[in-house]
């Protein structure tokens, strides 16, 4: 068999890599753009995604790593839906920690369970065969890091998350011990490194009852290492160090990686949205701007990946970058436009957007308007920190803070 890769993007559980078990105990490693699926996936093209893996499962219904491919595309799907691939979720102003619960159908809940179930089944064959499987090690490394992130995402089961984390990272562990040059395995490990060690002393006290303490700069460390010479999670690590960079307030760093991502896949629209994000924490207002006139012009045109994007999705992410900047007059504009179709978004972008209309009324001195706006927040999505803090300002208007954005 061969190793095969999907994208990761988030953080505090691990998104985990989907892998092939190898025949024998070295793994065999494909880059993961000349897989169909996984150029779909990249793409955030999950439904077609969906239906290339479940045709290969019809003709190799006992390979593990299938089974992987199709319940990670399952919630990913979801996720994307939700708005739950961004940046933001590894940054102090929406953490990941204080998302609600992921809605998912029944059957797509039914489907990740047995894809989950059956390639844990068959990893326990081969390692029951060969121990130092590295290829089985890696793919059942993979099957418990997708299950934590549903017990976390879906479920909100924290403890039985970190158990499956602490499993995950134990398999990735002892790949890495019999093969030490497989370093597209050291993903989980650095994640899992980077991630405990940011957590608050009462969660990482959680995380060393599990026997791993933490360590942020040496999880940044081992994934620039698997940046630079992996490869089934070379994209991933790319992405996730995006990220990481952002939190750590170095978006300097972080340009040139998602401009990079954004290159290699061209149709996936969230990467170019990160580069916003990032022009817009480096300051630099006009280049900001101008990517997300790129970006309009590519919806304009409908290229592909782009055609489907709505309009008001931009516009928030103008109104956004212009709120930060001062400009409230044209993000007033622009957020009333937006909230006219927020049930048309995904939740992440309606909740936000309600969220900063009302923050921009406060600071115009209308907060009546911002009362309404507020409560709009706390209707869209109850739970959300972004409606805690709405219900905050009803009584105490927002104002900005200094040195903030």
């Amino acid at each position: 068999m061969r190793f095969r890769r999907p994208l990761i993007r988030t953080a505090f559980v691990l998104l985990c890599a989907c892998a092939l078990v190898a025949a024998d105990s070295t793994p065999k490693l494909q880059n993961p753009l000349n897989d169909p699926g996984f150029v779909h996936f990249y793409n955030n093209e999950y439904d077609q995604a969906i239906a290339i893996f479940e045709q290969e499962l019809k003709q190799n219904p006992t390979d593990p790593e299938l089974y992987n491919h199709l319940a990670q595309s399952i919630l990913y799907r979801e996720m994307f839906r939700s708005g739950a691939l961004e940046s933001q979720l590894v940054t102090g102003s929406n953490p990941f920690l204080r998302r609600p619960k992921m809605e998912i159908s029944a059957q797509d809940k039914a489907r990740f369970n047995d894809c989950i179930a059956e390639a844990m089944k068959l990893t326990q064959d081969e390692l029951a065969k060969n121990p130092d499987d590295v290829g089985a090690l890696y793919a059942q490394a993979v099957a418990h890091g997708l299950r934590a992130n549903y017990l976390f995402l879906v479920q909100k089961a924290w403890l039985e998350s970190l158990h499956e984390i602490t499993a995950a990272r134990k398999a990735d562990e002892q790949a890495v011990r019999i093969d030490r040059n497989f370093s597209d395995a050291r993903l989980i490990l650095g994640v899992n490194e980077y991630i405990v060690g940011c957590l608050s002393w009462g969660w990482r006290m959680l995380g060393s009852l599990e026997g791993f303490h933490g360590d942020r700069e040496d999880g940044i460390r081992q994934l620039q290492l698997v940046a630079q010479t992996g490869v089934l999670n070379r994209y991933d690590a790319k992405a996730l160090l995006a990220a990481i960079y952002r939190r750590e307030r170095q978006p300097q760093r972080a340009i040139p990686l998602v401009q990079e991502l954004a290159q290699a896949f061209p149709r996936n629209y969230l990467f170019r949205f990160e580069e916003v994000e990032m022009y817009s924490d480096l300051g630099d207002k006009q280049d900001a701007l101008r990517v997300l006139a790129e970006i309009e012009n590519l919806r304009r045109t409908g290229s592909p990946g782009y055609a489907s994007l709505p309009a008001e999705k931009i516009q928030y992410l103008k109104a956004n970058l212009l709120f930060w900047y001062g400009d409230l007059d044209p993000a007033l504009t622009d957020l009333k436009q937006v909230t006219q179709k927020a049930d048309q978004l995904d939740l992440n972008t309606a909740v936000m957007a309600w969220l900063r209309l009302g923050q921009v009324y406060d600071l115009e001195g209308k907060h009546q308007d911002a009362i309404q706006a507020y409560r709009e927040t706390m209707k869209t999505a109850p739970k959300s920190e972004a409606a805690l803090e709405a219900k905050s300002y009803i009584s105490n208007p927002y104002r900005r803070k200094r040195n903030t954005g």
